[in-house]
């Protein structure tokens, strides 16, 4: 009987019988699936839906051991709860925030870490790093050192928040292996633990990437998709505006000024979005989506899950429509 072999790639077990389900390969010999194959080569991007019980199964196999978890979360859509993922898993943590090439150099590190600190969250440390500029990659590594209890170190997060970009990265820093994960934008692109030992000293374990369903990324078209993936360090856009008038950004989500003083509305989203500023009773565009009326207070930020915030300087009321399955929140401004 022939041994089971997975894809390097997504960590699923290759089969060579059906074309239609994940894992499918034309030769058995091959190290890649065909969606993977397809992904790296091609950027040729097949959504795969899983379940997040699936996940959450290995989140809780995962948290019955004594290992050192990395927890990586992308820096420009920090989860309402960061401390949910403490249900499934009381090991020792790193917090990792990701993707700080994304947002202005203008922000200091500490600044965010003095953010995060203030939420009160169980952490062993907090590291800021961007995987695609390999900044602190050194940094995590002596965290990882310092805090481990095996050898084994597991990387977790929601999809799309870098984990596979931070292991690649590792594996050209520290190691010798001709393996790569396979990245996209898409969520639900690794869809297994694939295990990856850098050293005789050290192993990663990638996991799937638990998926946010009110994500924006789960309701928008492949190319707005595309938008999504800040490419170069984010340029703030910032908006005066007054009562009655709108903010509409592409064809997404649009903001009515309710009440309040001629305000500051600065836009962290990705570069590719663009952003209009209206008369509210002349416009109808967007009134069709779900409202939410928020009231905002001094300094805070309407978070988009998945797109980004705006932040807002002063105490106002506004009206935000957007799709009824994205979540939108409110939090102490960020920066």
């Amino acid at each position: 009987m022939s041994k089971k072999k997975y894809c390097t790639g997504c960590g699923v077990l290759l089969q060579n019988e059906n074309i239609t389900q994940e894992g499918y390969v034309t030769n058995l010999e091959s190290n890649l699936c065909q969606r993977c194959f397809r992904m790296k080569n091609y950027g040729d991007y097949q959504v795969v839906t899983k379940s997040n019980e699936e996940f959450i199964e290995i989140l809780k196999s995962v948290g019955k051991t004594k290992d050192l978890v990395l927890h990586i979360v992308d820096l420009l859509n920090l989860d309402k709860d960061l401390g949910a993922i403490r249900e499934f898993l009381p090991n020792k943590m790193i917090l990792v925030l990701n993707k700080r090439d994304a947002l202005p150099k203008s922000v200091k590190d500490e600044k965010i870490i003095e953010y995060i600190r203030s939420l009160d969250l169980n952490y062993e440390d907090i590291v800021v790093i961007s995987a695609n500029k390999n900044y602190q990659i050194d940094l995590l590594m002596k965290k990882i050192k310092k805090y481990k209890t095996s050898n084994r170190i597991y990387v977790v997060g929601h999809t799309n928040t870098g984990k596979s970009s931070l292991i690649n990265q590792m594996i050209k820093n520290y190691s010798d292996l001709n393996q790569e994960l396979t990245i996209s934008p898409l969520p639900s692109t690794t869809l297994n633990t694939v295990e990856i030992p850098l050293d005789q000293k050290l192993t990663l374990i990638d996991t799937p990437g638990l998926v946010d369903r009110e994500n924006i990324a789960n309701y928008v078209n492949s190319d707005i998709l595309k938008k999504l993936v800040p490419k170069k360090e984010i340029k703030p856009k910032t908006y005066q505006i007054r009562k009655g008038q709108c903010l509409v950004v592409d064809k997404i989500f649009r903001i009515d000024y309710v009440e309040g003083a001629r305000n500051s509305f600065t836009f962290y989203l990705p570069n590719g979005f663009k952003i209009k500023k209206m008369n509210a009773t002349r416009q109808t565009i967007l009134k069709d989506l779900a409202k939410t009326t928020y009231t905002l207070k001094y300094r805070e930020d309407l978070v988009v899950n998945g797109l980004g915030w705006v932040k807002v300087v002063e105490k106002c009321m506004i009206d935000c429509y957007i799709d009824k399955n994205i979540e939108t929140f409110t939090r102490k401004s960020l920066i």
